[in-house]
């Protein structure tokens, strides 16, 4: 379910730069107006947190069967995160920019490094204070140039500066949809590499939500909480309520303030925006994950959910896969579709995510692994895993 929802977000920047900071969309028609402010409600940023809370339920659950079977935790999971580190790598750089598996390497260092063995405790601590750092630099950004703006020299100076930014974005990202809808793979990849250097500006900002929803995670798996599904039913059912709750408002003010705020502009409108979606974005999250739990300890629904779970299996596989598929649909090299609206982006989504839904459970009959899966397994453990 999370694959999904991660293309569901990111359809649009495979057919729009839309990742540069301040990216102006062109006017849009009401059906894609809507389907861009269902996907910011129900989509961004619930998704990746999603995934990092699974990463991180994953980084507890490889850590017990590791030091069962009595070897090293810490060269095993180095390895690890060696593999998803070039993975990622080859990924932003050859296929798409807007790439998760670097920067979740990266952290998947800090967790080794730093919580391998901290205390379920100090987990939700972490996880609070990794949430709030970019709240709190934000909040002081925007006080700091209201209060600029006070003195005429000072708002004169703050446009300009401002000013001057937003053209220079609104030139790069006008370049990037030029390059990306009509270039040959060379002129592509070129482009990419130079779109690198923004994008790898916004991983100390992403990267502390991030973080905290990992740190969540392997509280989670310390606690034991889905060994014992059953036992925990009291504790999935308040997820449920509280992040449907603090999601429902979080996301709202996010959608409300966002569209009144520029997002390479922190002033106050957008802290406000920032302020809903670092605490709706998350509580979004726990709902589809408490939702989906609960659904799936029911026989029906456990039938009905079963090929998500084989998709989930090949995660990283499928994850690449969508990348490709959706560059060669939209970029110059493939069918050249680029600049297609959110409205129809989700219907591609669809129509994608199904693909995956009936190749994912045939490729699983017949082997063990996705074939990434297979790959960053064998690099894992240095030995070559069975396949078939």
């Amino acid at each position: 379910f999370a694959v999904f929802g991660i293309l569901a977000f990111n359809i649009v920047g495979f057919a729009t730069a839309v990742f540069f900071p301040g990216y102006v969309p062109p006017e849009l028609a009401w059906y894609d107006e809507l389907a861009e402010t269902l996907t910011l409600f129900f989509a961004e940023g619930k998704f990746y947190s999603l995934f990092s809370f699974l990463f991180g339920l994953g980084f507890a659950i490889l850590y017990q069967r590791v030091e069962a079977r009595g070897l090293r935790f810490g060269p095993v999971y180095a390895r690890r995160m060696l593999a998803l580190m070039v993975f990622g790598l080859i990924h932003a750089y050859f296929i798409w920019i807007g790439d998760i598996l670097f920067l979740y390497s990266l952290l998947g260092f800090l967790l080794l490094l730093f919580f391998r063995k901290a205390k379920p405790k100090t987990l939700i601590v972490w996880a609070v204070i990794c949430l709030l750092l970019p709240l709190l630099f934000n909040a002081g950004v925007a006080v700091l140039i209201t209060l600029g703006s006070m003195v005429p020299e000072g708002a004169a100076a703050i446009d300009a500066q401002f000013g001057a930014q937003a053209r220079l974005y609104a030139s790069l990202a006008a370049q990037a949809d030029r390059v990306y809808a009509t270039g040959t793979y060379a002129a592509v990849t070129a482009q990419r590499a130079s779109d690198m250097n923004y994008m790898f500006g916004s991983i100390p900002f992403m990267g502390f939500n991030v973080l905290a929803m990992m740190l969540l995670g392997v509280w989670a798996g310390r606690k034991g909480v889905f060994a014992d599904i059953p036992a925990n039913l009291p504790r999935f059912r308040k997820w449920l309520v509280w992040g449907l709750v603090v999601g429902g408002i979080g996301n709202l003010a996010y959608v409300i303030a966002g569209e009144y705020s520029n997002r390479a502009v922190p002033d106050l409108i957008n802290l406000v925006a920032v302020t809903g979606q670092t605490f709706g974005a998350p509580a979004l999250a726990f709902f589809y994950l408490s939702a989906l739990t609960l659904l799936a300890e029911r026989p029906g629904w456990k039938r009905r959910l079963a090929p998500l779970a084989a998709a989930g299996r090949m995660a990283i596989t499928n994850y690449l896969m969508m990348s490709i598929i959706c560059t060669t649909i939209f970029y110059g090299y493939g069918f050249g579709l680029y600049g297609i609206g959110a409205a129809l982006g989700i219907l591609v989504t669809i129509a994608i995510y199904a693909v995956e839904l009936l190749w994912s459970p045939w490729w699983l009959k017949r082997f063990r692994f996705g074939p990434v899966e297979w790959l960053w397994r064998t690099i894992t453990y240095w030995k070559r895993q069975p396949m078939h």
